[in-house]
């Protein structure tokens, strides 16, 4: 049985009794968050229903992308509920959440047309990604503030990128400025695009992404729980490798009281996202693209996981290949390393390809790369920001294809 209620002004449902003001069915057409009551530690607080299954689920892992595959008993909703959810309409909220009301009403700020995004660091990467920022983002960036260690560092770019603007059109792109440690989280998006240690080129380290870890966490960490300080509500972008297992140590560190206990009073998992997978998607489609084994992949392929170790290239969904996708993954995973046997860093398609362009889809609500909370870790997968909530890409998944997400689940668990 479904119970609705009515609390500060807003209509509720939720599949048992909770501590609200009951009231009556709601009206056709009248805005309704579903509230969900489970254990609110790992996993997102509010996010779009797109199956039935996933109000009743206790699990939120990989089984999620093939709805299919949830373990949980389908509930009898209202035909209003279900008009809902079909229509993209319907919101869930894990009532158990100490935040849960700021998760049921964050949506509604990503209505703005051009947002504030700040950039932390402008190294190699955060350079390259502040100039694809710069030209490709003025239909949703106002402006892009930009902090470094080096003050010599941040003058440049700001000299330079106010240099740059159509003839006649001067405020067609988005200005860009300084910003003071003291304000970095006075934006919309808060991009992460520090590293401290990067393997000099030539180096015997065979996963680049992973010697970064040790060095790269207690930064994140250091500016998550800067963003729990100032009770950031936008989004945490983290582009540093390796992004996935940072990602989770962002979001725990902002959730950590000063007693070492989670308490739920930093980021919600929905509000942290990293970028690493679109590159890996976009290397799949250009090795598709000059070799016809892997053709498939640009018409239905799809990519998963992480940005390194535990990547899975799916070279079709509908006509599954284990073996030439293992191929694709392994040619995937390993092309930055051509870069570096070059004698450069591979950094400029992954600022574009995986930060710059992934970020703006974000940003316009449309489908993109990204690595968001699932099954307790952060998995790359296909989703979008929808005015209901952040939704991921469910279809079928080939059996083998779906045993090989779940080894990469596993994977990541290992890590953090």
């Amino acid at each position: 049985m479904v119970y609705y209620y009515t609390y500060q002004g807003k209509k509720y449902a939720a599949l048992e009794s909770l501590a609200l003001l009951a009231c009556g069915e709601p009206r056709e057409g009248e805005d309704v968050t579903f509230l969900i009551n489970r254990s609110p530690e790992n996993r997102r607080t509010g996010f779009l229903v797109t199956d039935p299954r996933q109000l009743t689920a206790k699990a939120d892992g990989v089984e999620w992308l093939d709805s299919r595959r949830i373990d949980a008993p389908v509930p009898d909703l209202p035909k209003g509920i279900v008009r809902r959810l079909k229509a993209g309409e319907l919101q869930a909220v894990n009532f158990r959440h100490p935040r849960w009301e700021k998760a049921a009403d964050r949506t509604e700020k990503r209505q703005r047309n051009r947002r504030r995004v700040h950039l932390l660091a402008v190294g190699d990467v955060g350079g390259t990604l502040l100039t694809a920022l710069k030209l490709l983002g003025g239909d949703c960036i106002g402006t892009i503030g930009i902090c470094d260690l080096n003050e010599n560092t941040v003058a440049r770019w700001v000299s330079e990128m106010s240099q740059i603007s159509w003839p006649w059109d001067y405020e067609a792109l988005p200005k860009v400025e300084a910003v003071q440690p003291g304000h970095l989280f006075d934006c919309d998006v808060f991009l992460f695009a520090a590293a401290k240690a990067i393997p000099p080129v030539g180096s015997q380290v065979q996963d680049v992404r992973m010697a970064q870890f040790a060095a790269n966490r207690p930064l994140v960490e250091s500016f998550a729980r800067q963003a729990r300080e100032a009770r950031f509500d936008g989004l945490f972008a983290v582009l540093s490798d390796p992004v996935d297992p940072l990602c989770k140590a962002a979001y725990l560190a902002s959730n950590t009281s000063p007693d070492g206990q989670w308490d739920g009073m930093g980021l919600l998992a929905e509000q942290v996202q990293g970028y690493g997978l679109g590159v890996m998607n976009a290397r799949a489609a250009a090795l598709a693209q000059s070799d016809l084994r892997f053709l498939s992949f640009l018409s239905d392929g799809r990519s998963f996981g992480p940005h390194g170790e535990g990547l899975v290239i799916a070279n079709s969904l509908k006509k599954y290949d284990d073996e030439i996708s293992r191929e694709l993954t392994e040619l995937v995973k390993t092309a930055n390393l051509r870069i570096r046997d070059l004698g450069f860093k591979p950094f400029v398609a992954p600022a574009v390809s995986s930060g710059a362009m992934q970020l703006l889809l974000t940003l316009r609500g449309q489908w993109h790369c990204g690595s968001v909370c699932l099954g307790g870790v952060w998995f790359g997968v296909r989703n979008r920001l929808t005015p209901k909530g952040l939704e991921t890409e469910s279809m079928e998944l080939p059996d083998a294809l779906f045993a090989r997400l779940k080894e990469t689940e596993t994977t990541l668990k290992a890590i953090l």
